[in-house]
């Protein structure tokens, strides 16, 4: 069985490195593009406001695929969407990693939001585990625009992570199993 990849290498998008901008729905400040899938332009009000929030972005894709593809250690990349999938795949993991079984579910938002804005390395940092796979940005501005979006994925990410992990109160044992694999053997 082959390994899920994202539904967004196909498409037209703004690249830093080898990796694609996607559009995400969110409410956190940060780099990424609007997508038309997501806003519309209210010509009365001259305002954005998101039209489809039922539209699946990058991050829904990371948490659908998440339990089938972190039981791979080997991912084959097909498009440059394929690296933000990988990338977030191993923030998931790192999330798991981090609540616990009796962690309620307000301490876990609290200590994923510091974990999503905490010092991270970007592709060809020393410490950045994937800097085979990813070409790093060219200069500083790309550098801070690489920065930029994966703290504002990060970020939302958490927010999506804990509303799905957390039934009842008490994290799902369907999600926490999970906690221990190592996609691709790799983790942030």
């Amino acid at each position: 069985m082959p390994a899920y990849h994202s539904q967004f290498n196909d498409g037209d998008y703004q690249s830093v490195g080898n990796m694609f901008l996607l559009p995400i729905k969110t409410k956190f400040r940060g780099n990424a593009p609007y997508g038309k899938e997501f806003i519309r332009k209210d010509e009365v009000l001259n305002a954005i406001s998101v039209a489809d929030a039922n539209a699946e972005d990058i991050i829904d894709e990371a948490l659908d695929l998440f339990r089938a593809n972190c039981l791979f250690r080997n991912f084959e990349i097909k498009g440059n969407a394929d690296r933000v999938l990988i990338y977030l795949i191993l923030f998931i993991s790192q999330c798991l990693g981090t609540i616990n079984k009796s962690t309620p579910q307000g301490e876990a938002l609290k200590s994923l939001n510091t974990l999503a804005v905490s010092n991270f390395s970007i592709p060809s940092d020393p410490g950045f585990p994937l800097n085979a796979m990813y070409q790093g940005p060219t200069d500083k501005f790309q550098a801070d625009q690489m920065k930029q979006y994966f703290q504002q994925l990060r970020q939302e990410l958490v927010v999506r992570l804990v509303d799905r992990i957390y039934i009842d109160g008490q994290p799902s044992k369907w999600w926490m199993c999970f906690s221990k694999r190592k996609f691709m053997n790799l983790s942030l």
